[in-house]
């Protein structure tokens, strides 16, 4: 799976003119599951995604991490994500995973998010989506479970 994560002061997925998931300062991830990906890829992905360390400290430091700072949480379904950009000028979704084990590995994602920390907000799996954010920083780093051999 993959998690592109960015250190927002605000963020906000509107839908039909409708805003549906909205964070003050924290979190906003977009969030793909691959072919091939897993229960166990998506709790591992939510663990490191959890207490990676991306806001400052008192010394100014990346020393702590959204879980520390009690921050929001804003996670997006992305398949775009997985596309192969390697040849040609129009992306595969090839390794992306199809669209039934991809809701099915967000909707995991977002219940253990929501089980493991208190401000949790999501976009919607499959709708046209308006993403707004305030990038902090700006900060955004690219977090993936480990590629597999089959994949």
């Amino acid at each position: 799976m993959i998690a592109l994560l960015q250190r927002v002061t605000h963020a906000q997925v509107v839908v039909d003119g409708a805003t549906i998931g909205a964070i003050d300062a924290g979190l906003m991830v977009l969030v793909c599951a691959e072919r091939n990906d897993t229960e166990k890829d998506a709790e591992q992905l939510l663990t490191r995604l959890l207490s990676y360390r991306v806001f400052s400290d008192d010394a100014g430091k990346m020393n702590r991490s959204v879980t520390d700072v009690q921050g929001g949480l804003l996670l997006v379904p992305q398949f775009t994500l997985a596309a192969d950009t390697q040849s040609g000028t129009r992306p595969s979704f090839t390794p992306a995973a199809p669209p039934a084990l991809g809701k099915q590995l967000f909707d995991h994602f977002v219940a253990l998010a929501k089980q493991r920390h208190a401000r949790v907000e999501t976009g919607q799996f499959g709708a046209d989506m308006k993403v707004t954010l305030t990038n902090d920083g700006p900060v955004t780093f690219w977090l993936q479970t480990k590629a597999k051999a089959d994949k």
